[in-house]
């Protein structure tokens, strides 16, 4: 019989074991091995069964045993150890409170998804892991963050395959009761609420729920309560579900609403109001919207808030291609805002024109998320630095007028949270040679270049845990195997092959995402006859473990994973090449730990980041990945292997995969293979555990998300802290008044007339030219702009590359014809082809940068070719 009515009933600890609840509550044990040890005490087989989420194990355990432990002395001694522990990192001084000049009193960071934990499955894949990642990170270093999220009902579907490998979805319901969650509750111990305006009188509520990351806060918004109807209540049910309203609906929550739980968050419990406000990707980007309708119900002006707004926010780009971005139609936007809906303050039309694509190439009636993000952020990145690049290239529209190099996106390469995804036979390793405070601090704070400590590990040690976590592997993708092969319908009796599955002493290759078409999952498969060589070499033998999801939506994708698990049932290799479904962060953990080789093969440079690399590197695992990312930036032959791309304008797709292909197999069978397999004198296969102990030692310390967030401090959250202080109610009038005249008189902004010392067009290197400049300014003045000599190497097409900027120095003026004078050096410090031009730029105090505007004032091509700019 089905139940009419589900609820969670809460098992009542004795006293002594009350500290169980709240250990269980703060989600630092999942990255906390004594917590969890201590969890997996209390009943090793209910642990097991509540798939290692303390919450549901201490609501199974029996009473007996709560009465047994709360008498057993020595469980209570470890007991009151790990909750010291949990006090001592929840309040005492960790990086962040040691750092000089004044850092934001707090930051509330925003994302689409967290993957914090396989017990709070709130994620879809490496956005989500690189949030949860990014949030705990901050918490080990003491970084006072505010995470806000969705809680979705459903999270992101679970796969499973049908008997002939066809991608299945299903969506458990999550109770939030039953999750590490608590509500929010107000002072009279309602729960707290935030609401959200919709068109036609209607309203979107939504509860706040907080989970503990560490010593940040995660606030989720759920609109499934019963105040709501019944379309409302589904707004928060599926993580990237539903259509285009659907999801609108989801990211004004999340913005809008998001802004108003952390306004609630902090009245409840006094928490620092943040000075910063970091969107993760666009899909929060309407943050920003509120929060100038915030500031101008203090009196401001729309463009004086938006000033003041864009100060404090960092925007972080995750896609290197408008495919990924959401857009929305215009009249779908313009419905939800406006006087009978959501922010009825504010003109719908300046709404709109945020998030418009109104540059070249751009389609004039959508919204655009990301283009909004950026119109709203004074500071943005991508997530590595080719992707740095590739957004700047992206986005180049919204700055006509500069080349896409100073195109003002930076780039902070994404890292990964070593205590979460670093093994814990490999942290006994490290800690074996330089004692567990110091492992533990080199994991999470990081700061050194190289771990040196790496070279003392005997080769013996290195080689035996490598084979240990390759066992460990070996039995789980059985056990996988064997329930996914049952729910595909097979009996026990066909599956006697499954203990033979894999070898724990054969190279293993792991390749696991998502499963979009630039991602190539079948890329492997392209010549099946020369991998099934590979796969079954007579000496040296390969096997490759392959899980993936693709979107609901995605057929294509859909396809090639049934592409792949047809290969894979192939008795002839189904023993050395597996697919496992339903890829989340339980099966990661193992699964990065017990690769030898992971295997990265996108289309280059579709991938921003790809941090499972940097997973599997940190438990000793090695890279064959395509130059792409954070492989591009980082890579070394010490740490792995590059795959050749064939991404000339002139290669089709399909000879493109060709070419790639056979790179990928004669790396494995001329270079990899031979070295895994080949012993030195003592045994071992000294060439390689070379390779894995340089990894460990000089790739280690670089992808840790401690680097990645200590970066984030000091080169965005700081900065856009200062701007935000700087910009009070007179500044950001000022500036917004400011911008508003420079953009009416620019197009009085001329340059007029350039010329130097140069006698000839050829110059010897260390020689100084004086460069003097006439330029028209129109309504502005001097104090208005900066005149700027931008020189540099030169290209065959005369375009300046390495530009060097030097201001020039207004020395007279106006003239008679309203010109004014600019004089300056110009250094003649590079050989070969040597081109030098000027322009004006916009110059204020509050500008984080003279491209931030987009406005440019350059020579004439006719002044071009009279001044002759270019010397060779």
């Amino acid at each position: 019989m089905k139940a009419i009515r589900r609820l969670t009933v809460r098992p009542v600890l004795p006293d002594p074991l009350r500290p169980l609840s709240d250990l269980a509550r703060n989600l630092r044990w999942s990255w906390h091995p004594e917590t969890r040890d201590l969890f997996q005490s209390v009943d090793p087989e209910c642990w097991t069964a509540s798939g290692r989420d303390p919450v549901r194990l201490l609501g199974t355990v029996p009473p007996a045993r709560l009465a047994e432990l709360a008498e057993d002395r020595r469980f209570l001694r470890r007991l009151t150890a790990v909750a010291d522990d949990l006090d001592h990192y929840l309040s005492g001084d960790r990086w962040y409170q040691a750092q000089s000049g004044r850092l934001p009193a707090a930051v509330a960071y925003f994302s689409p998804e967290f993957g914090i934990t396989a017990a709070l499955p709130q994620y879809s894949g490496g956005l989500g892991i690189l949030a949860g990642d990014h949030l705990k990170a901050a918490s080990d270093l003491g970084v006072p963050l505010v995470g806000v999220g969705l809680l979705y009902r459903h999270g992101y579907f679970r796969q499973s395959l049908s008997r002939d490998g066809w991608q299945q979805e299903h969506y458990p319901v999550l109770d939030p009761h039953e999750l590490p969650l608590a509500p929010l509750k107000e002072r009279d111990g309602t729960p707290a609420h935030v609401a959200l305006a919709l068109p036609g009188g209607r309203e979107l509520r939504a509860r706040v729920w907080l989970a503990r990351v560490g010593r940040v806060p995660l606030l989720l918004l759920d609109s499934d309560v019963e105040e709501n109807d019944p379309g409302e209540r589904g707004v928060t049910d599926r993580l990237y579900g539903g259509g285009s309203e659907h999801r609108l609906l989801q990211e004004m929550l999340l913005g809008i609403g998001g802004v108003r739980a952390v306004r609630t968050y902090c009245r409840l419990t006094g928490h620092a109001a943040p000075e910063v406000f970091h969107t993760n990707e666009g899909h929060a980007g309407f943050l920003g919207l509120e929060r100038i309708a915030e500031l101008c119900d203090e009196g401001l002006e729309f463009g004086a808030a938006l000033e003041a707004v864009r100060a404090g926010t960092v925007f972080t780009t995750h896609t290197p291609v408008p495919a990924g971005i959401d857009r929305f139609d215009r009249e779908l936007v313009a419905r939800h805002f406006g006087p009978d809906s959501e922010l009825p303050r504010i003109d719908v039309e300046r709404v709109l024109r945020l998030g418009m694509e109104t540059y070249p190439g751009g389609e004039p009636n959508l919204f655009n998320m990301a283009v909004m993000g950026l119109r709203l952020a004074q500071r943005a990145n991508g997530v590595s630095l080719l992707h740095g690049g590739v957004s700047r290239g992206m986005f180049a529209g919204l700055w006509p007028g500069f080349d896409a190099e100073e195109v003002p996106i930076t780039s902070v390469t994404n890292g990964v949270h070593a205590p979460t995804w670093v093994a814990p036979e490999v942290f006994r390793l490290g800690a074996r040679q330089i004692g567990v405070q110091r492992a533990e601090d080199a994991l999470a704070v990081g700061g050194s270049d190289r771990w040196d400590s790496v070279a003392d590990i005997p080769d013996q040690d290195i080689w035996e845990l490598r084979r240990t976590l390759r066992a460990q592997l070996v039995e789980e993708v059985r056990e996988r195997l064997r329930a996914s092969w049952r729910q595909r319908g097979a009996g026990t009796a066909e599956l006697g092959w499954i203990d033979d599955a894999l070898d724990p002493d054969v190279l293993t290759i792991g390749f696991a995402r998502r499963v979009p078409s630039y991602k190539r999952l079948t890329l492997m498969l392209r010549d099946r006859d020369r991998l099934m060589e590979l796969l079954l070499h007579p000496e040296r033998p390969i096997q490759i473990v392959v899980a993936g999801k693709a979107h609901p939506a995605d057929d294509g994708g859909k396809r090639l994973v049934q592409e792949l698990v047809r290969f894979a049932d192939d008795p002839r290799v189904r023993h050395r090449i597996v697919f496992l479904p339903d890829y989340g962060m339980a099966m990661a953990q193992k699964l990065y730990p017990g690769c030898d080789i992971w295997l990265n093969n996108p289309l280059r440079p579709l991938e921003a980041c790809g941090t499972s690399g940097m997973k599997a590197a940190l438990n000793g695992c090695l890279n064959l990945s395509v130059l792409d990312g954070w492989w591009d930036e980082w890579y070394q032959p010490d740490f792995g292997w590059a795959i050749p791309t064939a991404d000339g304008a002139g290669t089709d797709p399909d000879r493109r995969d060709a070419i790639e292909a056979n790179a990928l197999y004669d790396l494995l069978e001329q270079r990899i293979t031979p070295r895994f397999y080949e012993r030195g004198a003592s045994g071992l296969p000294d060439r390689w555990l070379e390779m894995v102990r340089r990894t460990l030692s000089l790739l280690g310390p670089k992808v840790l998300a401690g680097r990645m967030v200590r970066e984030y401090v000091e080169r965005l959250y700081a900065p856009a802290a200062e701007a935000h202080r700087a910009m009070d109610p007179d500044s950001a009038r000022g500036l917004a008044e400011w911008k508003a005249r420079v953009r009416a008189a620019w197009p009085g902004v001329s340059v007029d007339h350039v010329e130097t010392s140069a006698a000839t067009a050829a110059a010897e290197l260390g020689a100084t030219l004086a460069l003097r400049v006439r330029v028209r300014l129109g309504d502005l003045a001097p104090e208005d702009v900066e005149v700027q000599a931008v020189s540099g190497r030169v290209d065959s097409e005369d375009r300046i590359t390495d530009a060097a900027k030097v201001p020039l120095k207004p020395v007279s003026g106006p003239d008679l014809e309203g010109r004014w004078a600019y004089e300056g050096p110009l250094a003649l410090d590079r050989t070969g082809p040597f081109g030098y031009t000027v322009r004006v730029l916009p110059a204020h105090r509050l500008l984080a940068s003279g491209v931030e505007t987009g406005l440019v004032a350059v020579p004439s091509g006719d002044l071009v070719e009279a001044a002759g700019l270019l010397m060779r």
